[in-house]
């Protein structure tokens, strides 16, 4: 089953029957690549190399990953021994998820969103399509140079310290996010700047339903002598497929904060609770103010942007619906 491409699989720009040349130099390093892909994903899930594949990918998550690489224009499963430059995901095969195959198109969209929109620096990604017709979403990693050298980088939670030996099977989901502002305090030299990054990419989750933004989803990548807050990856608008909390951390916020009235009554935070978890890690007040100022509305390019991309028209309906009650929620005035 071909599938009928009007727009960038990257960008969602117009008038495109396969990636613009602004993906192409952002997604592949300029190299003209198709969308389409020579195998399926149906194949690919029976095949036995799956396995092999699924382990060789050291982001972790319950989601397939598979190494890719580009091959003359062509995306293709990277081979043993063969460092990989992308990363390839699948539709989740757990079949208790209705709207599975539609989740490689959700989170492209939520990383667009929050690059082309909020300026969160993203892990540069797209869609592709298998030959049966499957959307794949693709990324291109962010820890490979363009001489192929793999930088030193480390999730918050190997760098907070919590494992499964110790901290049991769920140990990504163990902390809050006030424990990933004080790892980026204590280890990255420029952490002011790094904090207001990740301050605003706390509020972009809440409000854009990502309920598993756990401490795998965090990480510190090495560039020269320093650490730095890596791009932001894992994105993904997960209200729209299952029913979950505001945060992917058990502890929320912190254990700190000072809950207001409408946090403490309803138990979803509000902009007040935003701006005291803002000054705990150490943002100033004017400069907490400013991102949260962003977050009060839903800009019109954002409605524009779920439009255009590659969700069917029911499922845009409801990402725009989902939205617009945590944006509802966040806004509540405190008493």
């Amino acid at each position: 089953m071909m599938t009928e491409i009007n727009r960038c699989p990257s960008t969602l720009a117009d008038g495109y029957s396969s990636y613009s040349p602004k993906a192409l130099k952002s997604l592949f390093y300029g190299k003209k690549v198709s969308p389409m892909l020579d195998f399926s994903i149906s194949g690919l899930k029976k095949s036995d190399i799956v396995a092999k594949m699924a382990e060789r990918i050291s982001v972790s998550g319950v989601q397939e990953k598979f190494p890719a690489v580009i091959d003359r224009g062509v995306i293709r499963l990277a081979r043993e021994g063969e460092r990989s430059t992308h990363i390839l995901k699948p539709a989740p095969w757990d079949e208790t998820i209705a709207t599975r195959r539609h989740i490689p198109a959700n989170e492209h969209l939520t990383m667009q969103i929050a690059s082309q929109i909020y300026g969160i620096r993203t892990a540069e990604n797209g869609l592709c399509f298998s030959s049966d017709g499957q959307a794949v979403y693709i990324t291109k990693r962010f820890d490979i140079g363009p001489d192929g050298v793999k930088a030193e980088m480390e999730d918050m939670a190997s760098v907070i310290g919590r494992n499964e030996q110790t901290d049991g099977q769920y140990f990504k989901y163990s902390g809050t996010y006030e424990d990933i502002a004080d790892a980026i305090r204590h280890t990255v030299s420029a952490w002011k700047v790094d904090m207001e990054s990740f301050l605003d990419l706390v509020v972009f989750n809440y409000i854009y339903g990502n309920g598993d933004d756990h401490l795998k989803n965090f990480s510190l990548i090495r560039q020269g002598k320093d650490y730095r807050l890596a791009p932001a990856y894992d994105l993904l608008n997960t209200s729209l497929h299952v029913n979950g909390d505001d945060f992917g951390l058990d502890g929320g916020l912190s254990v700190n904060l000072v809950r207001s009235d409408v946090y403490a009554a309803s138990g979803h935070p509000c902009r007040t609770d935003f701006e005291r978890f803002g000054e705990l890690t150490g943002v100033p007040a004017i400069r907490v103010r400013r991102i949260l100022d962003r977050y009060a509305s839903i800009p019109s390019a954002v409605t524009a942007l779920v439009a255009k991309s590659f969700l069917p028209e029911k499922l845009r309906r409801s990402y725009i619906r989902l939205v617009q009650e945590r944006t509802a929620r966040f806004m509540r005035p405190s008493e």
